[in-house]
């Protein structure tokens, strides 16, 4: 097999598309679609997001310091595409796409209550990269949907959810499980 030498750019793929939510009170409160966003660090939990500086929720992320992620489902689609087109300069996302906030417990970000997975990250550092700045935060706290707990285990079944992730501007559903951590040395979790 050949292989073709392409110019740098990012090609680490597919990442979560997932909504990011900020602000502190609701006539500010904003909703960014992020796919530039992962975890960083397992002791103490930590996760990023880079955000492009010219972006509305750039100043309102600096200015409070926290945010909530938010995962996103193939049922919210519209609402992840949407959310990165328009600026929250113009439109009131929540008002204008039904998305209802709901409080959260550690940070002023408010969680949106249509996505099955909320992460609250409180902001440790930020660091400018170049055209995006990462916000590099502590989880604060996750909050998961109850029909994605496994009664029995307490096992949070994200495929159950029916996330999507993004690859080169196109949006992906996330596949039927094909293995499972440690399954090529059958080591049991």
């Amino acid at each position: 097999m050949n292989k073709i030498t392409v110019k740098p750019a990012t090609m680490v793929y597919p990442l979560p598309a997932v909504l990011v939510s900020c602000g502190s009170e609701p006539g500010e409160f904003n909703i960014i679609t992020i796919a530039w966003t992962g975890t960083i660090c397992t002791v103490p939990p930590m996760c990023y997001i880079s955000v492009r500086q010219n972006r509305h929720s750039f100043g309102i992320l600096h200015r409070y310091m926290d945010f909530v992620i938010n995962l996103t489902t193939k049922n919210m689609i519209f609402e992840t595409d949407w959310c990165g087109i328009k600026s929250g300069k113009d439109y009131n996302k929540f008002e204008t796409l039904k998305l209802t906030p709901i409080k959260s417990d550690h940070v002023k970000a408010p969680m949106i209550l249509e996505s099955p997975v909320n992460i609250e990250c409180k902001v440790k550092e930020t660091k400018q990269l170049g055209s995006h700045d990462m916000f590099i935060a502590d989880v604060m706290a996750i909050h998961v949907d109850e029909n994605l707990i496994d009664k029995q285990t307490g096992a949070v079944k994200l495929e159950k959810a029916e996330l999507i992730c993004y690859a080169q501007h196109i949006y992906y559903e996330v596949g039927a499980i094909i293995g499972k951590y440690g399954f090529s040395a059958n080591i049991k979790k």
